[in-house]
């Protein structure tokens, strides 16, 4: 990373017209927007956009995959549905819905929504298909009622995969915040980074917005990563 920005900072000097801010100015950017106050503003707008979308659609999305995959009919059913709107781009939304819902916050926690339902429904109908049927059969044997099969087997098996489809949908998730802010709303990150361009063409601002971006998107990653280390998730076990 130091290589990188000492870098970044020789190649900006070497340019007669450097198009891009260096990385002491997008410092400084940062520490200007830090003490206005529009920082922790806008940061926050973003999280609590991608924690109400991201939510929603995992308490939704996970228990109706589970359902499609453990019944066969109903993976039949509506596969097909998922199917068809999977590949459509959430930013294919924006207009809709801006349209439904206005220009604010429950807009973009919609277009969030969509760009998480569809892949998490998905990881856990995949899921439930790759558990091995030695699984299923040995909870069987032991007595266990269908619910029980469901708590004690099911759900333990399937949730090192969850885990890693919960964590590339919050990147996905994070990735139309920021695309739904720059049309849908006005603040948060992606808001500021069009804002900073129309304000006077500040990149140091545009860039200080790419910064902040990146870095809560890894320490998202790193916070669901956490949830691998457990040993009964990791395994794919039940503890009782």
């Amino acid at each position: 990373m130091l290589a990188l920005l000492v870098l970044w900072h020789v190649a900006v000097r070497l340019q007669a017209n450097p198009l891009l801010p260096g990385p002491l100015a997008v410092a400084g950017g940062l520490w200007e927007l830090a003490v206005s106050g529009l920082l922790l503003r806008y940061v926050v707008a973003s999280l609590f956009r991608v924690t109400w979308g991201f939510l929603l659609a995992a308490l939704l999305a996970i228990p109706l995959g589970l359902a499609f995959g453990w019944y066969r009919r109903m993976e039949l059913a509506f596969n097909p549905f998922i199917q068809i709107l999977r590949p459509i781009s959430p930013l294919a939304w924006i207009p809709i819905a801006i349209l439904w819902f206005g220009v604010g916050d429950v807009a973009a926690i919609f277009l969030i929504f969509l760009a998480s339902f569809l892949p998490l429904s998905v990881t856990a109908m995949n899921a439930v298909a790759s558990i091995p049927d030695v699984y299923l059969n040995a909870g069987r044997n032991f007595g266990l009622r269908p619910s029980q099969v469901v708590f004690r087997v099911l759900y333990p098996a399937v949730m090192p995969q969850l885990i890693i489809g919960l964590r590339i949908t919050l990147g996905i998730a994070w990735l139309v915040v920021v695309a739904a802010e720059m049309m849908a709303v006005n603040s948060g990150l992606g808001f500021l980074i069009v804002d900073a361009r129309n304000a006077g063409n500040r990149y140091d601002l545009v860039v200080a917005g790419m910064v902040m971006i990146g870095v809560i998107g890894l320490l998202l990653d790193i916070g669901v990563r956490s949830l691998e280390r457990i040993p009964s998730i990791s395994w794919g076990y039940s503890d009782d």
